[in-house]
């Protein structure tokens, strides 16, 4: 008789988001290969994937060896409808994508940390936000087996913080969506109708709220524009209002656009069609927009710490976030100089390689099997 087969429960209450941020795209795009990987295996686990939400029928491939329950429940559904059905289940290993596990819960436990910027930047989470964020990481990153840090920053935060043993922590990459990040030159001309854009535009994007470092961003444009003397260049700030946003951090620009949330297939055209990606965020775990622009051939200006540094390093342009001269210079070297900008997308390019959904499936794998799954 074979063994039954190992079994893995799954929280995919993030993946259904309609307009998902890096949390849930991780969440997604993360499922979605540790499935194809699974199908690869010698001996398949067992995955349980649980929704709060109706999951769409296109969203994940269909498998023997996958089932999806949907447990719909209107508050703490982590703690009280998710851990009642683990109770019920018994799996042998629970894996969050995200940072918070159930308060009590049977058997192993795998949790993803995607960054500590309420430790970093309290000042920008409200109160109530950041003391739920410090306690469920405290039990969370207490209570796993294993913890998936998307970047060596947030692996040293943990440690840092709330002294997580190095051994529980295994340093994962995130991928990117490379497949729709593909686009023409008719969609570019499309997007840049649609928000009524020029021919050249430097690109932001990300939630609009003190983290991102807005307001130096757009102080930064203001003296790039100075400097080269230009009217027409456009700032473009693509993404939601976040908690804090300050409409004053506009006062005195001219030419900057605010787009809202923007789709993937926008987002995809929007990268290709700008001069540079300008992200010197103040903190990030990952950083998406800095490999997907990287993916889309647009050069990157980032942040010279944090998870940036690390993630871009010297296949873009690292800057002070805190120095709006050095932000603005950076802008200059890009958009004054087409050879240097075109070996900064060749460099972007190399880079981006390096980052896969299914390589990190298959570590995410291993970490499964050396808290015992079979070979």
């Amino acid at each position: 008789m074979s063994p039954e087969p190992f079994r893995i429960a799954i929280d995919a209450s993030r993946s259904t988001q309609s307009n998902p941020t890096g949390t849930e795209t991780y969440a997604r795009r993360l499922i979605q290969a540790l499935i194809a990987a699974n199908e690869r295996a010698n001996a398949p686990a067992q995955f349980s994937l649980y929704f709060r939400d109706p999951s769409p029928s296109e969203l994940y491939a269909k498998s023997a060896n996958v089932e999806e329950i949907y447990i719909p429940f209107p508050r703490l559904w982590t703690h009280l409808r998710l851990a009642a059905e683990l109770w019920k289940s018994q799996p042998d290993i629970t894996f969050v994508p995200a940072h918070t596990l159930p308060i009590a819960f049977p058997g192993r436990a795998i949790v993803t940390v995607h960054d500590l910027g309420f430790k970093r930047f309290p000042d920008a989470h409200p109160p109530a936000q950041r003391a739920y964020l410090d306690a469920t990481t405290r039990y969370s990153q207490g209570r796993a087996d294993r913890i998936f840090a998307d970047s060596q920053a947030t692996a040293s935060d943990l440690v840092r913080y709330y002294r997580t043993p190095e051994n529980k922590i295994r340093v994962i990459y995130p991928g990117v969506d490379t497949a729709h990040l593909k686009t023409t030159a008719e969609a570019i001309e499309s997007v840049r109708a649609k928000y009524q854009l020029p021919g050249r535009y430097f690109l932001f994007i990300g939630t609009l709220q003190p983290r991102k470092n807005i307001k130096r961003i757009v102080q930064a444009f203001v003296q790039w524009q100075r400097n080269c003397d230009d009217d027409k260049t456009t700032l473009v700030l693509a993404g939601e209002e976040g908690w804090l946003y300050d409409g004053a951090w506009l006062e005195g620009a001219r030419q900057v656009r605010l787009t809202g949330y923007v789709s993937a297939v926008d987002k995809a055209a929007l990268l290709a069609g700008a001069i540079a990606l300008v992200f010197p965020s103040l903190y990030e775990g990952f950083g998406f927009p800095a490999v997907e622009a990287m993916v889309a051939g647009t050069p990157v200006i980032a942040s010279n710490t944090s998870s940036l540094a690390e993630i871009v390093g010297e296949n873009g342009l690292l800057v002070d976030p805190l120095n709006v001269k050095s932000i603005a210079t950076a802008m200059r070297s890009i958009s004054d100089d087409e050879q240097f900008r075109q070996n900064l997308i060749h460099k972007g390019f190399q880079r981006a390689n390096r980052f896969s959904w299914g390589s990190a499936a298959e570590q995410a794998m291993n970490a499964f099997r050396e808290l015992g799954a079979p070979d």
